[in-house]
């Protein structure tokens, strides 16, 4: 069995951490009609669909 280097095993580690960068937290807050009161949902969504989530009610 042959040895894999630190280097080697670093550059495989962020070759796939790329596509965890996609994606981002975000919160919105929404009132209850009845109460008045504010909840706030926090989702993790891809960032290229972030105006979608802002958009729908």
């Amino acid at each position: 069995m042959a040895k894999v280097s630190k280097n080697a095993r670093v550059a495989q580690r962020a070759a796939n951490a790329g596509s965890g960068r996609d994606f981002v937290k975000v919160v919105k807050s929404v009132k209850d009609p009845k109460t008045g009161k504010y909840t706030y949902k926090e989702v993790m969504i891809h960032k290229d669909s972030v105006k979608e989530f802002f958009a729908k009610k």
